[in-house]
């Protein structure tokens, strides 16, 4: 793949060099919509981006992977269905229940596929209004601690777009209890529902905290100027600063 250019690159958040030997990888689906967008926020964040395929038999050697959003295989079975049983999903299973428990982040369709794969609980259905929505979201992060959240505080709000048909979030009351008892809930829409999903999760990790899928776009909220007009534009972009001070921490 051809190197994306920085267009934004005057005024997009600066790098920190030592962010820059880790390795995220990018997972394209027949379908994924979201998957330069998700490259060019690993590059800002200061990682190298590593394209991967679906039908890829190999991960390669990187330091985590980003599940981007889109409608993989049109969703004409359930969203995320299909990609499920892709040879990369896989080892992505593998390594991410492994005891290296490779970071793995699911953005609106990736977070379809982790529900599917059984790494994350519950389901996704279509939203309660039956409508396409696309806004600027307010989230609250109710968990700092996982491989995704570590650059935020406990509390804060940021806010990020949305754009999802399937977002509504849905399990059974011992599984969203257990979610709660957990400090698993890791997001929760702020002042509006889009989507009608239980308890106002937007996003939810494993135990481990390695893996979180979210229904919002951090990746479309990287750039000033680029991202939403609420904020500085550029919230989404902890996400990925997140996981590369995570990795660089653990490899000291």
């Amino acid at each position: 793949m051809t190197e994306l250019p920085l267009i934004g690159e005057a005024i997009a958040v600066a790098a920190e060099p030592r962010l820059a030997g880790a390795k995220i990888g990018v997972v394209t689906f027949p379908g994924t919509l979201d998957d330069r967008d998700a490259i060019r926020a690993v590059r800002l964040a200061g990682a190298t981006a590593v394209p991967l395929w679906h039908a890829d038999t190999t991960l390669g050697d990187v330091d985590a992977v980003v599940i981007p959003g889109g409608f993989s295989y049109g969703d004409y079975l359930r969203a995320g269905a299909i990609s499920r049983f892709a040879p990369l999903m896989t080892k992505i299973i593998d390594a991410a229940t492994s005891d290296a428990k490779l970071p793995v982040l699911g953005i609106c369709n990736g977070f379809q596929i982790l529900t599917e794969s059984h790494l994350l609980p519950g389901s996704m259905i279509k939203n309660d209004h039956l409508k396409f929505m696309c806004r600027d979201q307010v989230l609250r992060v109710e968990n700092n601690t996982t491989a995704w959240t570590g650059d935020y505080a406990a509390g804060q709000e940021i806010t990020v777009p949305l754009k999802n048909q399937d977002g509504q979030y849905i399990a059974d009351a011992k599984t969203l209890d257990a979610l709660e008892a957990e400090g698993r809930v890791v997001f929760r829409y702020v002042g509006f529902n889009p989507n009608g999903s239980r308890r106002d999760i937007a996003g939810i990790a494993n135990a481990a905290g390695n893996i979180v899928g979210l229904m919002p776009h951090p990746e479309h909220a990287v750039e000033a100027g680029f991202g939403p007009e609420n904020g500085s534009g550029t919230e989404g972009l902890g996400f990925f600063t997140s996981v590369l001070n995570k990795i660089v921490g653990d490899n000291k």
